[in-house]
């Protein structure tokens, strides 16, 4: 971990365009979760299609996790606080997610994997956050990456602040991933009580922060913990300054807007129904690798 002295300039920061609840749902075989950036949002955050935020210690809630299912179109960030999840995929990648670790998955092509708990009891935690690819990509190959909490780049702001770099930039430091269609930030943040936290932005950037322990203010808007704050595209802005009155932590992702038709069924995300349809086929006559044992 490096701690960095200088602080960005934000001179215009963002406010805030509304607070997010989400909703509470269960996905795979019935994990219990709070989808926060559902579908219906998933043109104002394009290129984001949807984060949701999972935490339990009961294993009821988590213990069946996700099996077989497919993937094309898109890209998956999944982003353990606790716990130990088990990922096997038909491109024959196998990796164990555990506490502070990222799991990068691009399914491209098309993928099928599963994602299923190594524990029994005690809390299960975390984030899987979902990134569209550039309509040039949707077909590439598939691609996957496990990230140990040692191998993420961190730092400590002069002001106090852990910040884990996930991808894109803060302070000098690069993350884990970039991506040059969409230009993603993914910052987790460790806020004591009295710290603030710059980070400059592209204006025409989608951004938005999601709070999951304590409460922060942002441009005098205060978001509590199990909140998603979306960031206004105010015109000039150039970042976003993030106060902490009391100790917290949190989420900022933001990146560059594809602007492209966004066409979805479940878990396929295309640019048009055809290529929807045509994604639906080719996983039902095997064209997605064999599946997971």
């Amino acid at each position: 971990m490096s701690t960095i002295a200088d602080r960005p300039t934000v001179t215009l920061p963002r406010s805030v365009e509304r607070i997010v609840v989400g909703e509470a749902t269960s996905d795979g075989a019935g994990v219990k979760l709070n989808r926060v950036l559902t579908q219906q949002l998933q043109r104002r955050l394009d290129p984001f299609l949807m984060l949701d935020a999972f935490g339990s210690d009961k294993a009821d809630d988590y213990i069946a996790g996700f099996p077989d299912h497919p993937h094309r179109g898109f890209e998956t960030i999944s982003y353990m606080i606790a716990g130990r999840m088990r990922h096997r995929d038909s491109a024959g990648n196998e990796g164990l997610l555990e506490n502070g670790g990222v799991q990068w998955m691009t399914a491209g092509s098309g993928v099928i994997h599963s994602e299923i708990p190594e524990q029994e009891h005690g809390v299960m935690e975390g984030f899987q956050l979902w990134l569209n690819l550039p309509a040039a990509d949707k077909m590439r190959t598939p691609w996957y990456r496990d990230f140990k909490a040692e191998e993420l780049p961190r730092l400590t702001t002069a002001g106090d602040v852990a910040v884990t770099v996930i991808a894109g930039e803060t302070h000098g430091v690069r993350g884990a991933v970039t991506r040059d269609g969409t230009l993603p930030l993914y910052l987790d943040l460790h806020m004591p009580q009295g710290t603030q936290f710059a980070q400059p932005l592209p204006a025409g950037h989608n951004a938005f922060v999601y709070v999951y322990r304590g409460a922060v203010q942002i441009g005098g808007q205060s978001v509590s913990a199990q909140r998603m704050a979306i960031l206004k595209n105010d015109a000039g802005s150039d970042g976003i300054r993030i106060d902490a009155g009391e100790d917290a932590r949190l989420l900022l992702i933001a990146g560059r807007p594809l602007k492209e038709p966004i066409a979805q069924y479940g878990p396929f995300v295309m640019n048009t129904q055809e290529e929807v349809f045509q994604a639906v086929r080719d996983f039902q006559n095997g064209q997605f690798g064999e599946r997971p044992r």
